[in-house]
């Protein structure tokens, strides 16, 4: 069940003086964005402030680079975008990092989902390059779920197939993917990350690759440390994230683990937990 979230006037650990964070790192689906998928208004003219005080901030997200720079269009320069869990970190259209997913190993996650659909499972997967998304399933309702995360994609009739550098599979699950597509993925997990990225996804990548891997990439790049570092999270794949900063917030829909491993609580995505929480311990 979620944990009522701290109030905010009383965050463990808030000084009375100003806090000095230089990097704020969000996830986007289920912390930032509301259970609508929707970016609240509030964050425009906050992103401006932030900018104003020198203080970056980055989307960090399951989602595809193209989509996120389609919904920060608007803001994007100098922005940092850790994309794709973490496996694809993009600047100003410059890559920063990436992880790459070896062919045979993205063409064998492929061959499982392939498998379990013919055992009877409703899962499909979306086999993530640096250029492009790409599925086999050409059925509506997945489409209609590729789309939200992955503005380029492609449907292919074989995903092994495909000429691009890959860095992740992601698989939708219609049901519960901690329950039916991470045990079917499980023998990745010796040598891969397979990771429950969300209620219907999860995530298959190489060994060192997360969001928390590029979060302190990214912190060693810009000289900030993690006490100048605010991170949000809700979700498993965001464990490592947190772990890389002092202010890290686990918001109250959070998966129990994120919420046991963050330092600090805050309210739901629903109730606009990031924007307020910003707000209140910088003084916006």
């Amino acid at each position: 069940m979620p944990v009522t979230p701290t109030p905010l006037l009383d965050i463990p650990g808030l000084p009375a003086g100003p806090v000095d964070i230089r990097l704020v790192v969000t996830d986007m689906d289920g912390t930032l964005l509301d259970d609508a998928k929707r970016i609240p208004d509030g964050l425009w003219p906050m992103l401006a402030e932030l900018r104003r005080r020198g203080v970056l901030f980055s989307p960090a997200s399951g989602r595809q680079y193209a989509t996120l720079a389609r919904q920060f269009e608007d803001v994007a320069d100098g922005m940092v975008f850790i994309a794709e869990n973490g496996t694809y970190v993009v600047r100003d259209g410059a890559e920063l990092s990436s992880g790459p997913l070896d062919r045979s190993v993205a063409a064998g996650v492929a061959r499982a989902v392939r498998r379990l659909g013919a055992d009877g499972g409703d899962a499909g997967a979306v086999v993530c390059g640096k250029r492009a998304a790409y599925v086999e399933r050409t059925d509506e309702a997945f489409l209609a779920q590729v789309r939200r995360y992955y503005v380029e994609h492609r449907v292919v009739d074989d995903v092994t197939a495909v000429d691009d550098d890959f860095i992740k599979v992601a698989v939708f699950d219609f049901g519960s993917a901690e329950r039916s597509t991470a045990p079917a993925l499980a023998p990745f997990a010796d040598t891969h990350q397979v990771v429950v990225s969300g209620e219907h996804w999860v995530d298959v990548m190489n060994r060192t690759a997360n969001k928390g891997t590029a979060l302190r990439a990214l912190q060693r790049a810009l000289g900030v440390t993690p006490a100048q570092t605010m991170v949000f999270g809700d979700y498993l794949n965001d464990l490592e994230m947190l772990d890389a900063a002092d202010w890290s917030f686990a918001v109250s829909n959070a998966h129990p683990e994120v919420i046991r491993r963050a330092r600090h609580l805050a309210p739901s995505n629903n109730d606009n937990g990031v924007l307020r929480t910003i707000a209140r311990v910088l003084g916006l």
